[in-house]
């Protein structure tokens, strides 16, 4: 849970909240969600994304429900610092693409009193935590974990498996590249895959 309204006025600080889970969880659409209330309350906003996420648009953030908002695609975290100085809210999107600069990033801007919105993959393919979303959930004053729908059991997921063959930390795609599977079809589906890749070596 967060909290859009400080109780004390007089404490200048901002704060961060991050929004993580699997693929196709709803975590850019909560991302969206947020900051177009902010919007909506005549806030200053900014959004921001990784300039190497281009699956959708190039410029808006774009959510698997085709839900977007207008942002600035930059090639570092140092340039979130610089272009969202003076605004009252910053969001960011696919925050486990950027380097961990991201995080002093995150932490300067809420200490000035901006409210600093993250989303982003916890896990990476291989069930690894994510680049800096560790991090970022560890200084944060607000965690919300979403969930998909295991496409082979129904129940919860938070594991995003990789249907490709590619074994690159970062790899963009959609459903043709990745599912959503619970802990035990993801777990199976691994010990499976592996099972195909020592049979090709023989």
């Amino acid at each position: 849970m967060f909290l859009e309204n400080p109780v004390n006025h007089k404490e200048q600080f901002g704060w961060i909240e991050v929004i993580c889970g699997s693929m196709f969880s709803g975590k850019t659409e909560e991302l969206i969600r947020r900051l177009k209330r902010a919007q909506f309350a005549k806030q200053k906003v900014e959004i921001f994304k990784p300039a190497i996420d281009t699956r959708y648009d190039e410029e808006f953030v774009v959510s698997h429900d085709a839900n977007e908002i207008r942002s600035t695609p930059v090639p570092s975290a140092a340039h979130i610092r610089l272009l969202g100085d003076s605004c009252d809210v910053v969001g960011i999107d696919e925050a486990q693409f950027f380097d961990d600069e991201i995080v002093n990033v995150c932490n300067d801007l809420a200490n000035s009193g901006v409210r600093v919105i993250v989303a982003g993959l916890d896990m990476d393919f291989k069930g690894k935590p994510f680049g800096p979303m560790p991090a970022l959930m560890a200084t944060a004053e607000y965690v919300t974990k979403v969930h998909a729908i295991c496409t082979r059991t129904g129940n919860l997921a938070n594991y995003s498996f990789r249907k490709a063959a590619s074994e690159d930390l970062v790899m963009l795609g959609e459903t043709q590249e990745y599912e959503p599977l619970s802990r035990a079809a993801y777990y199976n589906a691994m010990k499976e895959a592996e099972r195909i890749k020592n049979l090709s070596k023989k």
